[in-house]
C-alpha cells in the first residue's frame, strides 16, 4: 500500500462520508435490516436500531480500510479516482484511523449492547473485508471475489443472530445467498470495466482468466444461485409468498446472464447486456429480501 499522489487538501464531512461507499451501505443496511425482522422472536426496538447501527458502522470502517490500502489503485482507474484519497482531498492516516475507530466502536457496541456472538460475526466480516479480500486475495487471485464475497454476506447473518442469539440453518441460507450472488453481480460490472483492473494489476476475472471463461463462469453461478434462493422455502423456513418470489426473481437473473454468457467480447456502449444484469443484480438483491420480511410478516400474523 501506497499512499495518494497528489496534494493533500483539507477534507470535510462528505470526504468521510464518501469513505464508507455509501451506494454500497445501502444494501448492507437493508440486507442487514432484512435479517433482523425476518428472525423469530422479539428485539427491543432500541436494541434492533443499536444492532443496524452497528452494522452500518463496521461495514463503514471496513470500506474506509479499503480505501485507504487501495489508495494508488484507485487512483489508477477512472470508475475511483475521484475518491478523496486519489483526488488529494484527504490524508492517508485520517481515512487509516476514521476506519479503525468506526470499526472498533461498532464491534464494542454490538457486544455490550446486543450480544457477543453478533459482536463476534461484525469483527470477523470487518477482517474479512479488510484483511482478506482487500489486502490478500484481490492484489493476488482471479478468485478473490469469489471467496471475498463472504464479506457481504453477513449483514443478514448478523441482524437475524441479534434477535437469535443463535446460528441455525435460515441464517447460513441467507449468507450463501449472498455469497454466491456476489461473483455474477461483480463480473457483470467487471467486464464493462476490465480496462481499468488491467491498468491497476488486478487479477479480476475477465482480465486473469478472459471475458470467455468469466461468461461462462457469469451463468454457472447464475444457475446455482436460483436453488440456493430457494432453499429457505424448501425446508420450511418461509412461506410460499418467499418461495415465490425467490423463484420468479431468480428465474429473471438466469435468463438475463443468458446473452451475457453466449455471446462474443464487447466493449463500452455494445455491453448493454452485461449493464443490464449489473443493474438487475442490485434489484434482485433489494426485492428478495423484501420477499423474506413480507413473508414473515404475513406468517407471524397468521395470514401465510
Amino acid at each position: 500500500m501506497t499512499t495518494a499522489r497528489t496534494q493533500t487538501l483539507p477534507a470535510d464531512w462528505r470526504d468521510f462520508y464518501a469513505l464508507t461507499k455509501p451506494r454500497v451501505m445501502t444494501l448492507v443496511i437493508f440486507t442487514g435490516l432484512c435479517g433482523l425482522l425476518a428472525a423469530p422472536g422479539n428485539i427491543n426496538p432500541v436494541l434492533g436500531f443499536s444492532a443496524i447501527l452497528c452494522i452500518a458502522m463496521g461495514a463503514s470502517g471496513a470500506a474506509a480500510l479499503n480505501m485507504w490500502w487501495e489508495a494508488d489503485i484507485d487512483a489508477g482507474m477512472k470508475r475511483t479516482a475521484a475518491r478523496p484519497l486519489p483526488s488529494g482531498r484527504m490524508r492517508p492516516d485520517d481515512a487509516r484511523d476514521f476506519g479503525i475507530v468506526l470499526s472498533g466502536f461498532s464491534v464494542g457496541i454490538m457486544g455490550l449492547a446486543v450480544g457477543w456472538l453478533a459482536a463476534a460475526l461484525l469483527a470477523f466480516s470487518i477482517f474479512y473485508y479488510a484483511v482478506i479480500y482487500t489486502m490478500w486475495l484481490k492484489p493476488r487471485t482471479p478468485q478473490n471475489i469469489v471467496i471475498g464475497g463472504g464479506a457481504g454476506a453477513f449483514p443478514p447473518l448478523i441482524g437475524w443472530v441479534a434477535v437469535t442469539g443463535e446460528i441455525t440453518a435460515m441464517p447460513i441460507l441467507l449468507f450463501a445467498i449472498i455469497f454466491m450472488w456476489t461473483p455474477p453481480h461483480f463480473w457483470a460490472l467487471a467486464l464493462f470495466v476490465k480496462i481499468d483492473y488491467e491498468k491497476v494489476g488486478i487479477p479480476m476475472m475477465p482480465v486473469a482468466k478472459g471475458e470467455k471463461s468469466t461468461r461462462i463462469q457469469i451463468i454457472v453461478y447464475s444457475a446455482l444461485l436460483l436453488p440456493i434462493a430457494a432453499a429457505p422455502w424448501f425446508i420450511g423456513g418461509t412461506g410460499a409468498v418467499y418461495g415465490i418470489a425467490a423463484l420468479a426473481l431468480s428465474g429473471a437473473f438466469v435468463a438475463l446472464s443468458i446473452p451475457v454468457a453466449f455471446r462474443q467480447s464487447a466493449s463500452g456502449d455494445t455491453m448493454k447486456p452485461e449493464k443490464r444484469l449489473f443493474a438487475f443484480s442490485i434489484v434482485y438483491l433489494f426485492a428478495l429480501f423484501a420477499a423474506l420480511v413480507v413473508d414473515a410478516l404475513l406468517r407471524q400474523n397468521g395470514l401465510l
